[in-house]
């Protein structure tokens, strides 16, 4: 078996508590689509989840890690199970050609897609092929407001699957959707009704592959420079900002919750660096080296395609916290004008201070 050269791919499903991961997980798992899936499943205290809910009628083969936090414990225990999920696929005593994690609601994803960067025997082997978050369209606001684990489970996504959007108005759902394109605009949102969602839609997405298109919300893009433009006048303060305070303070008791939501300022945030001039190399290596070190922890997921000095080929990076790869991408087009476009999400970054620092490697 050529495993190295035919990884198996491997998707990872996040969402917070009752956002409707098991409904979607068991419709992939139940559904006729020919796909042979590996399931590794991670559940709060000593019971999984229903086993006979989840396997009814299929012959997948269901991995329980039921040790606790996800984010605290889990790292070594994965590497473990894939590794033995790999001896058994090798030897014969397993069929399977995909695999999915299903997190517990309350995980950052971050410590399960760094497995597939720092182990060397797991990263040959399976492909880190995309995050997927599930949202409860119902409860979203007030999940994202309370729990910084939703927040990052955003943050990580490579797409966002809206649940329960029946159970709200077309308003409250656009308002959920605005904000979670402002937290990560590079993440497609899709609505799910009870799981029912194409099977292509969630498998094959590439959404860790440094090749893939670097995907960014074109409204997200276009609501850069108000954003860039408030917060070079102090921060949305000044004659016309008091004046927009004083005129919501006059809803607060009829339409607070809307309001809140609408203002809230959340930790997880995205921005985007562009330039048509080319990075000096040593300068760049050297600069994110050192913004890693600093703010590794709170940079999430970092992709971007880079216009490099003395070279005609694009280069392609990615980042998740500390750890960055990078890739050497096609040629850029003779009608095609070189360009750079990195997308940053974080918790608390210093958007100003970061910008600044990348325009100082611009080649001189």
């Amino acid at each position: 078996m050529q495993a190295t050269q035919s990884q198996v791919p491997v998707t990872v499903l996040t969402g917070f508590l009752g956002a409707g991961k098991t409904t979607l997980l068991n419709r992939i798992l139940t559904e006729q689509h020919g796909h042979r899936i590996a399931v590794i499943e991670n559940e709060f205290g000593p019971e999984g989840i229903d086993n006979e809910l989840l396997v009814a009628d299929t012959n997948e083969q269901i991995v329980e890690m039921n040790n606790g936090c996800i984010c605290c414990t889990v790292r070594g225990d994965l590497v473990r199970i894939l590794a033995d999920l790999k001896a058994k696929r090798s030897a014969g005593k397993l069929d399977f050609e995909r695999v999915i994690i299903e997190t517990t609601g309350m995980a950052n994803p971050g410590p399960v897609t760094q497995t597939f960067f720092m182990d060397d025997d797991i990263a040959s082997y399976y492909l880190l092929d995309a995050v997927l978050t599930v949202v409860d369209a119902k409860h979203g606001h007030d999940t994202l407001d309370e729990q910084p684990e939703a927040q990052n489970q955003v943050g990580f996504a490579d797409r966002i699957l809206l649940s329960k959007t029946d159970l709200v108005s077309e308003g409250e759902a656009a308002s959920l959707k605005e904000r979670l394109v402002r937290m990560n605009p590079r993440a497609p949102i899709r609505a799910v009704h009870f799981g029912e969602v194409p099977i292509k839609e969630v498998l094959d997405l590439r959404g860790f592959n440094l090749n893939a298109i670097l995907e960014i919300d074109p409204a997200f893009l276009a609501g850069e420079h108000p954003d860039a433009a408030k917060s070079d006048t102090g921060h949305g303060h000044g004659p016309g900002g008091d004046h927009g305070h004083e005129h919501g303070h006059d809803h607060d008791h009829d339409h607070d919750h809307g309001h809140h939501h609408h203002q809230h300022d959340d930790a997880i945030k995205a921005f985007v660096f562009q330039s048509k001039r080319p990075f000096d190399p040593a300068k760049l290596e050297e600069y994110m080296g050192a913004l890693t070190q600093v703010y590794g922890q709170d940079m999430l997921r970092y992709k971007g395609v880079l216009f490099m000095n003395g070279t005609n080929r694009r280069m392609i990076f990615q980042g998740v916290h500390m750890l960055m790869g990078a890739d050497v991408g096609r040629p850029w087009g003779k009608d095609e004008k070189p360009a750079t476009k990195i997308v940053f999400i974080g918790r608390n970054l210093p958007k100003d201070a970061i910008l600044k620092g990348l325009e100082a490697c611009i080649a001189r």
